[in-house]
């Protein structure tokens, strides 16, 4: 290959992806072509690299490559629409996919909360056995409405404190229960019904104790997105340890690989469902001044407005289906 077909040959292109890089209006025109126009584009350069061209040729396309590369990465980092179309079609598209194990997770974990709650109702002594002493004594403390700290609310920096924590608490518990899947399910399994029988320990202890209007109108507003996500997670948890042994005539390998497609929305939808609740319980739950009425409306439509999300969202075109890496484009 000589020198000047090779310009000749690709001058054009050139000369087009220039005029693409120096308009915004030929840049939204041209985006789908765009990657495509960039990948010719360096092996062009990598062409006339290894052919020994003129050396402002190659500086040409190397600069065109430079400002290619910013102008393709940059825009892809920093745009909203991957992240609106996960949220609006891809997560809840991906739940109602898998509805019969989400479903499945849902009544493990509230039917032993229920179920646990309704024992330490009883037995009251239970509590104790489910719950370390101090972590009892510590719940008693924190929904006491007596306690001074009900009286004089939070900061706005004591609230961004707490923020982090609670998004280091919450992920933490999502990253053991999805982690627990490794070992075919079972870690997944049992991270979900801990957390359920911790919950229904302490939700039947504070009732005793009597602290149950200031123990319910905190968790309520928070406890529809963080609840979900732990479900979710395990589940994730649990569709990865289901993949591990039920290969549907894939290599182990490959049905893995398929079980982290499958998984991904779920456990990204609950990480974002777990830094929402996150920023409810640090920035609204505490707000002790607003009355237990209002709380209890605004955590009961915080469920509703969940069902209704996970019920109705992405409807609209592909009923029912979900697109392998729909909104994870890079």
């Amino acid at each position: 290959m000589t020198e000047h077909n090779f310009v000749v040959r690709r001058d054009r292109s050139w000369r087009e992806f220039a005029e693409t890089l120096a308009s915004p209006r030929l840049m939204r025109e041209r985006a789908d072509r765009f990657p495509g126009v960039f990948r010719e584009i360096c092996q062009d350069l990598n062409t006339a690299r290894v052919h020994g061209f003129d050396p402002a040729l190659i500086e040409r396309l190397n600069r065109m490559v430079l400002e290619g590369r910013q102008r393709l990465y940059d825009h892809r980092n920093f745009s909203p629409r991957p992240l609106l179309i996960f949220l609006t079609r891809t997560f809840p598209r991906t739940v109602r996919a898998h509805w019969r194990g989400i479903g499945a997770s849902c009544l493990i974990f509230y039917g032993l909360a229920l179920f646990f709650a309704l024992v330490c109702l009883r037995f009251p002594e239970t509590a104790y056995r489910i719950l370390p002493e101090f972590q009892a004594e510590s719940l008693e403390e924190m929904y006491d409405p007596e306690n001074p700290h009900f009286l004089v609310p939070r900061d706005l920096s004591g609230d961004a404190d707490m923020f982090g924590f609670y998004i280091y608490n919450n992920v933490s518990i999502a990253f053991r229960t999805f982690a627990g899947g490794i070992v075919g399910g079972l870690g997944s399994l049992f991270f979900l019904a801990y957390n359920a029988m911790s919950l229904g320990a302490a939700a039947g202890h504070i009732i005793n104790v009597g602290f149950k209007e200031t123990f319910f109108s905190f968790i309520i507003g928070h406890g529809s997105f963080e609840l979900t996500a732990i479900i979710l997670s395990a589940y994730a948890g649990l569709l990865m340890g289901y993949r591990l042994f039920v290969c549907s005539g894939l290599s182990r390998g490959a049905s893995i690989r398929r079980g982290g497609r499958e998984a991904l929305p779920i456990i990204t939808g609950a990480a974002l469902l777990l830094v929402i609740a996150a920023a409810v319980e640090a920035f609204w739950s505490s707000q002790v001044l607003v009355g237990p009425g209002i709380r209890f409306a605004v955590g009961g439509l915080g469920w509703v407005l969940l069902g209704l999300y996970f019920a109705f969202a992405g409807r609209a075109g592909k009923r029912g289906k979900v697109a392998d890496g729909e909104g994870w484009s890079c």
